[in-house]
């Protein structure tokens, strides 16, 4: 027999048993990661070529604060996401820097990111030598999964609020006088109401209180469906009165 028969053969195999390696890497059982009972947060930051598509990537912020960095969203709402995020990111370029008409303060970064309800399915993969986790987005159950957006340097203290116990939701009435608090607490609640405006599914003037008395300025993203789960956070049940 030819010694290149023998040396194409053993490449063929070799290609087989490399094709079935990653093969069953793909299929490997899913983790789970965060808690059954908790919230966790997906910020996108980018996108990427992952499974024939454009997925977006970022950091998958855990319940007790861990964030996972290079991860992707792959699956349901990943366009959704995609849209949303470019929206955010040309309002920005066109706002920041300008002055807020109420409290006379500049304008900040606004981020979006998506809330999950319970544990987070994930592979880990490698891409180009990179190493990622991977949202399985198709695994999540649609009601466990809503929109919101704010101060892109809040969205950890978001996520670590609305796991907090004793935390709840309030709406601003148009005379708050919060709108005029000169920081960036004022300015959000003036901002998420003025990017609602330019972004169809976007609705501001949102806050989460928290038992310290706290708040975090928020709005809600109703381009991913509205669910019960989420209810109190997504329609604001009382008013927020920061007297009281």
């Amino acid at each position: 027999m030819k010694l290149g028969y023998l040396i194409g053969v053993g490449v063929i195999a070799l290609a087989v048993v490399a094709f079935l390696m990653l093969h069953n890497a793909h299929e490997a059982p899913a983790q789970y990661m965060g808690s059954p009972n908790g919230y966790e947060a997906f910020v996108p930051q980018n996108t990427i070529n992952y499974n024939g598509n454009t997925d977006p990537t970022g950091d998958l912020i855990l319940n007790n604060g861990t964030t996972l960095h290079n991860t992707i969203w792959d699956g349901q709402y990943a366009g959704t996401i995609i849209q949303n995020h470019n929206q955010i990111v040309q309002l920005n370029n066109q706002f920041v820097g300008q002055t807020d008409p109420v409290n006379h303060q500049q304008y900040v970064n606004l981020q979006d990111f998506y809330v999950i309800k319970g544990q987070v399915p994930i592979q880990q993969v490698t891409i180009n030598g990179q190493p990622y986790y991977v949202i399985e987005a198709n695994n999540i159950n649609p009601a466990n999964i809503a929109g919101f957006y704010t101060y892109d340097k809040l969205v950890p203290n978001f996520e670590v609020a609305i796991n907090t116990p004793g935390t709840y939701a309030a709406g601003f009435p148009g005379n708050s006088p919060v709108y005029d608090w000169a920081n960036v607490t004022g300015t959000l609640v003036y901002e998420t109401h003025l990017y609602q405006d330019y972004i169809r599914g976007f609705s501001g003037g949102a806050v989460l209180v928290l038992p310290n008395k706290t708040i975090i300025p928020y709005g809600i993203n109703t381009n991913i469906p509205v669910s019960a789960y989420f209810s109190n956070f997504e329609a604001p049940p009382q008013v927020y009165n920061p007297s009281s």
